[in-house]
This record gives structure tokens, sequence and C-alpha cells, in this order.
């Protein structure tokens, strides 16, 4: 390869270095200039965080490469790559598995990696990620020179490095803190905001602008869209990062239980309260209290709360004792609250004390392609519980994601690339190491257009009576009510009651003497 060919496409890239230019875009150009110095079937830029390579910028992978998370250590390529400081080629017939098997956008006839290089990038001498170029034709890279990569990657560092002191600087300025542990999660599990539609983008924004402050946020969405994570984040964009962010979830507590849960008891303060204990409120003194499914509380509740909020004061129950706490309080609900002011069912001034930020979480079905990004990270992760070399997405699976109206959200989502893995697997003798799901291993069925007339209900079939008679047959039916209706509602008992029209308590008797808790 001549001198000429590499300066004139590293020119236009060290030009770039002056430009304030969107992160996204000089990656892009990056990989795209890339890809015409050293010809290649895919491209990719990863970052390294912790034990996992997040992918910047791909050209030439699916669409959902973008939302998954390689863990170096189940990747051995990527570890290789990772432990030398010089450019690195595989041979074509190379037995370690290619991560990105599958992930290559071409025809589904030869969906194997077979040549692939790649180099990290070292930013003050330390390996930030990696650059990386895969081929499907073996023997491709054979005739490349190892030093046309080596100029690139060091090109490509100095890209990384310019971007991120461009978001320093811009964060200094702002006087924000913590940014970048907005995409990040404290409690120690490894899930993400991920998206780049502009509705989860304004999502980001609002999150930045409000995390930094001590104000009261009530997040609001349907059921399924992150609500408990976009919590986290806010947590963890906050001054009280480094404190407790304490969780409770008020939907799943009996009435009776909830005010100790929250305010902590004393010793006989009712029967079966053997000793002091401290509530969510102390827990959390200092940090951030998360209050999710909020309008479930009773309203009796709802009244104590208001002083906590309004004083910073509270008394265990059963005691007279003050304790003072210093809590923010971030709240979260997929029910209409003005609305239940309006009938009797919340308390208005609680309302307002709440929804001092309100923060509306996007549905799914208005993310556009979103979908495939959040599809590509619960595939990686179902490929390694699944112990799989690649798991993917057909193109008809990825239309079917796309045209489909997500009534669960992300969470029926997770839920149907894990059973769909699960079931497809199944349905091979031997373990395949590409694995695709097609669109008839998501079963999804596309919603009916707005304003089109219902489907006609089946008939009930009645069948022979049980051994138990009547009262039999009658339990048996509830049972199947009550259990399509958690599974529609992902669990949710509360959505479930409402839907049934029984109080929660009531469903959750019937369903004690059903069997079903």
């Amino acid at each position: 390869m001549t001198t000429k060919p590499l300066l004139t496409t590293l020119l236009p890239l060290v030009s770039d270095l002056s430009r304030d230019l969107p992160d996204q875009e000089r990656y892009r150009r990056l990989l795209q200039a890339m890809r015409g110095l050293l010809p290649c079937d895919a491209a990719a830029l990863l970052r390294l965080d912790g034990e996992w390579l997040v992918p910047l910028a791909v050209d030439g992978l699916s669409p959902d490469t973008l939302g998954r998370r390689f863990r170096v250590s189940e990747h051995p390529r990527f570890q290789i790559l990772l432990s030398r400081p010089q450019p690195t080629r595989f041979a074509s017939d190379s037995e370690l598995p290619d991560p990105y098997d599958g992930l290559v956008n071409a025809p589904d006839t030869d969906l194997e990696v077979h040549d692939c290089m790649g180099c990290p990038l070292m930013v003050d001498e330390r390996p930030w990620g990696l650059v990386t170029l895969d081929a499907l034709t073996p023997g491709q890279f054979q005739s490349m020179e190892l030093e046309a990569l080596q100029a690139f990657a060091s090109l490509a560092a100095a890209t990384v490095t310019v971007a991120e002191r461009i978001e320093h600087l811009a964060l200094r300025a702002e006087d924000e803190h913590h940014r970048a542990e907005i995409y990040r999660q404290a409690s120690g599990q490894d899930k993400e905001l991920i998206g780049q539609s502009a509705a989860h983008k304004r999502l980001v924004e609002e999150i930045r602008l409000v995390g930094g402050s001590d104000l009261t946020v009530l997040i609001t969405g349907e059921t399924g869209v992150g609500k408990e994570l976009v919590a986290q984040a806010l947590h963890q964009a906050s001054n009280r990062a480094d404190k407790p962010l304490v969780s409770l979830n008020c939907a799943a507590l009996p009435d009776t239980l909830v005010e100790s849960e929250l305010f902590g008891h004393v010793r006989g303060a009712f029967t079966g309260a053997h000793g002091e204990r401290r509530g969510k409120f102390e827990l959390a003194n200092g940090g951030t209290l998360f209050l999710d499914e909020v309008g479930e509380l009773p309203l009796t509740v709802q009244a104590k709360l208001l002083r906590v909020l309004q004083s910073g004061q509270l008394q265990r129950l059963g005691s007279d004792r003050e304790h003072r706490v210093d809590v923010r309080l971030i709240a979260a609900t997929n029910r209409d609250l003005a609305a239940e002011v309006r009938t009797g069912n919340f308390r208005a001034d609680f309302y307002h004390r709440l929804s001092v930020y309100p923060l509306h979480v996007p549905p799914l079905r208005e993310r556009g392609r979103d979908v495939l990004l959040l599809a590509g990270y619960f595939l990686e992760q179902n490929r390694s519980r699944l112990g799989l070399n690649s798991l993917r997405l057909s193109s008809e699976a990825q239309t079917a994601l796309l045209a489909y109206d997500w009534p669960g959200n992300v969470r029926e989502l997770e839920h149907l690339i894990g059973r769909s893995a699960l079931k497809a697997l199944g349905q091979h003798s031997d373990r395949p190491r590409i694995l695709t799901l097609e669109a008839i291993d998501l079963d999804l069925r596309v919603a009916a257009t707005p304003g089109a007339p219902p489907a006609p209900a089946a008939p009930l079939q009645v069948a022979a009576l049980p051994a138990g008679g009547l009262r039999e047959a009658v339990d048996i039916y509830q049972r199947q009510v009550i259990d399509a209706c958690l599974q529609r509602h992902q669990e949710n008992w509360a959505a479930a009651a409402r839907e049934l029209g029984l109080d929660r308590a009531n469903l959750s008797r019937l369903a004690r003497r059903l069997g079903l808790r």
C-alpha cells in the first residue's frame, strides 16, 4: 500500500479533530474512512468499560450490534486484541469464535466471519477500546499491511481523546456532576439506558437537567418502560450519588405494612413487632428514596408522607419520638394521578408535592429503531446465558419487532427475546454455531389498526364438570382469568386488580385461596 492513499484518507480526519462535531458523526466518519482505506465487510469502534466492550459506532454490522454489550472474558478474540499493543490479524482458519458471527450485513448464506483483524486504542498509555475489521471472504486481510491499521488506530485514539475533552469542557462549563453515570446504574446491575431516538435523547437530557438538583421528581409512563432505571440514573446524576438509593414498591405491600416499611416501628407497635426497626426514610437518609407505584398508597399514608416531605421529620410507628431525615424523593407511577385526584382516590396536596418535576418516560412504540438496539442488548445477554457462539435476528424478525406495538414495552421485549431464544434453541438437536431468530420464533401479533372493529370473542366452551362440581369449575375459571391478566400486566398485581375491577387486597386474598400466591 502506497503512502499517498494513506495520507489522502487520514488528512480529512486530522482536519475533523479541530471541528466541533457530534461524537456519533465523528466516529461514523472515522469508520467510513477506515473501510475505504482497508477494504472489509464490517468495522467497529468499541469502548472498554470495565469488563465490557461497548460499541460506539459500527459500519457494515446489523443495527442491533450498537445495543450489545460484550463481556471481554467471554470473547477470546477481544481478549487477545486488548492484550497486545500492536495490531493483530487472526488466521482465516482460526477456531476462536468471532463475536460478530451472524452480525455482518450480508446475505444469510454465509454468516460466519472468516477474516478478522483489530488494534487496541491507547489513551494515556492505557487501553481505551478497540477498532476491529471483519471480512466474510477467507484470506481477504492477508495482504494488508498492519502498519496502516496501526496508523489508523493512533488517529482513532486521538479522535476519541478530542471527543472526551470536548465533553469534559462542556461539563465543566455547565457545572454538572456525574453526567457519564447517567448511562450506568449504581446498584450493581448491568442495565443501561440504551437508545438513540429523539424521544430517548430528550429523556436523557431531562435526566441531566434535573438530576443534579434536589427537586422531587415524579416519573410517569406505561408499565415496562424502565421507570426504575430512570430513577437510578437520576440518583447517579445527583450530588447524592455516593449515598444510598433505597427503593420501595408500594404495590407489593399490604396496606397494614406500608407505614412500617416507610417510617419504621418500635417494639410492640403491632402484633409481630418484636423489636425496633428503621424504615425506608431513615435507611435513605442523605440519599434518595424511590417510591415505585406511588399511586397505590392509601390516603392515610399519603397524609403522613406529606408531613415528612414538608418538615423532614417522622415518627416510627408506635413512637412519639421525632427523627429528622434528609432525603430526596423520586416517585413513579403508571396511573394518571391528576385523574385520581379528581375522583378522590389521591390527595391533591400530596400530588402537587410529588410532581415538582414531572418526567415522562416514552413508550417503546414511540422510540423507533431503539427497539433493535435494545433487542441487541438482550440478545447478547441470552447468548451468554445459553452458552451460544452467536444469537442474531433475521431481517424478517427485525421488521416484525419494528412493526409491533409493544403494549408491555421494554420489559415485554426482554421477556420475548429470552423466551424466543430458548424455544428456537429447543428446535435443534445439536447446538448451532449461529442461532438465528426468525419472525415465526418471535410469534408477534401486530396490533389491529386503530378504529377497526374488535375481533369477535371466541364462544365459551363448557366442558364436563370436574369432580368438585360447580365450585371447582368456577375456581378453575377464575384461576385462568387471573393468571392471564397477570401475564398481560407483567405480574403487576395493582394493574391486574384495576382491570379485573377488584380491590388489590381482595385480589390478593382470592389469589391465595386459588393457590396463585
